[in-house]
């Protein structure tokens, strides 16, 4: 099996659709040895942030000379992505013949995996080759019946913070959806929160003490951002002076604050992490499509906001970095979100809208995005392809003297950026990374 050919396998009708359960996932680890179990894992769920802890927190963890696993959803650009050592993603060759391996297993069980599930187990078999000493565990959705709640004992379990998505699935209020989330709580490990929501604290405070387990919310009140602007932030956190983090978006300090509690935690647990691995590891973090400079002239922006609290973050960021202006904006939507509301928080601080379809079966139309928008006053115009959307919003920019900002779906991100490589003079080539 070559990766493309393992890609395929993967992506295949036979995996498709979810499943929340635990009893494939673990016959299916049961069949490969159990590898997860020679694994020490930091578990991470929570509607927004998680992927941005798990960032910080692998990158401090390298830099404090621990190997490292990492393991998130979705892919931005790239499917290997997902599984990371080291801070690189996963061979395409390993990836092919974890695959192998996995493929006869898979298809000898009664009820077969779904795609995310044979993604975790390929996680774990990988890690337990790499022979890890740490992974960064970020679940898929929600936790309870997450595939990586295959876990037994973790070192520690975060929950970031808990807001209205998949609610088809999780719930239709946050403490049902935190109630799901709360299920990686385990009684041999200490749990923390990252939010700030009351209710949502109670609820998993509620399952720390049914488990025995020790639990933690994160103390913001003496968080000092220093500084923010387009080149990252400084702050002061927790005995630490002037932290910097590239990071962009007014939510990251607070994602900092998280990353630096769980570190205390984890130095409790016997992990020797110093102070400059901390500094240097924050320092050095990178995560895609999180309120990410693309470039420079003009300023273009991408944001992977795709739920309520996500949009309200994105909002709160265009208000601060560019007060003085309203971007334009560019965006794309899955029609299973709650597109409506993403749009009546974006209107008052963003200029004219471009719309364009997201390349999936799930993607909302441009022409109905548009309209969306023009029935709530905005100027919106739709576009038939990334390369179109992007001519005219750049156009615009350069014209008007304006940034833009490109949000709503993930789905965009790899398009988008490739588009934009193409497009001189618009993309700065000394500052982007494309």
């Amino acid at each position: 099996m070559n990766y493309e050919e393992a890609l395929a396998y993967i992506h295949s009708i036979n995996w498709r659709g979810s499943r929340p359960g635990l009893s494939r996932i673990r016959e299916l680890l049961s069949a490969l040895g159990n590898p997860e179990k020679q694994l020490s894992c930091i578990h991470i769920a929570g509607t927004n942030g998680k992927g941005s802890v798990s960032a910080m927190l692998d990158s401090i963890l390298r830099k404090a000379g621990y190997r490292v696993g990492l393991f998130t959803s979705p892919y931005v650009e790239r499917f290997n992505e997902r599984i990371c050592f080291g801070g690189e993603p996963i061979s395409d060759g390993d990836l092919a013949e974890l695959t192998g391996k996995l493929a006869p297993l898979a298809e000898a069980m009664s009820d077969p995996p779904t795609e995310f599930e044979l993604i975790t187990a390929l996680g774990f078999l990988y890690f337990a080759e790499k022979q890890c000493d740490l992974v960064v565990l970020e679940t898929g959705m929600g936790g309870r019946l997450d595939s990586t709640n295959a876990i037994e004992e973790p070192l520690l379990s975060i929950v970031t913070g808990v807001a209205l998505d998949h609610t088809a699935f999780l719930g239709d209020t946050v403490e049902k959806i935190a109630a799901e989330k709360a299920g990686i709580i385990k009684k041999v490990a200490p749990a923390l929160y990252g939010g700030d929501t009351p209710s949502v604290r109670e609820v998993l405070a509620a399952k720390a003490a049914a488990m025995g387990a020790e639990f933690f919310v994160v103390d913001r009140s003496h968080l000092v951002v220093r500084r923010a602007d387009l080149a990252g932030s400084v702050v002061d956190y927790d005995g630490f002076s002037n932290l910097f983090l590239p990071l962009l978006g007014l939510y990251q300090p607070r994602n900092l604050a998280t990353a630096v509690t769980a570190i205390g935690l984890l130095r409790q647990r016997g992990l020797s992490v110093s102070d400059e691995a901390v500094r240097e590891g924050l320092a050095g973090v990178r995560w895609k499509a999180r309120f990410e400079l693309l470039a420079r002239d003009p300023v273009f922006v991408f944001d992977g906001a795709h739920n309520q609290q996500g949009v309200e973050a994105a909002c709160e960021a265009i208000g601060y970095y560019f007060a003085d202006k309203r971007p334009l904006l560019l965006t794309g939507v899955m029609a299973d979100k709650e597109y409506e509301k993403m749009a009546e928080l974006l209107v008052p601080c963003v200029g004219k809208v471009f719309t364009v379809r997201p390349d999936n079966p799930r993607a909302l139309e441009a022409e109905a995005l548009a309209e969306t928008y023009r029935r709530l006053g905005a100027e919106a115009e739709a576009y038939p392809d990334m390369e179109g959307a992007l001519t005219a919003s750049l156009e615009a920019a350069v014209r008007e003297g304006r940034p833009v900002v490109a949000l709503g779906s993930l789905y965009t991100y790899r398009e988008l950026k490739t588009t934009l490589s193409r497009m001189l003079p618009y993309a700065d080539r000394k500052h982007r990374k494309l």
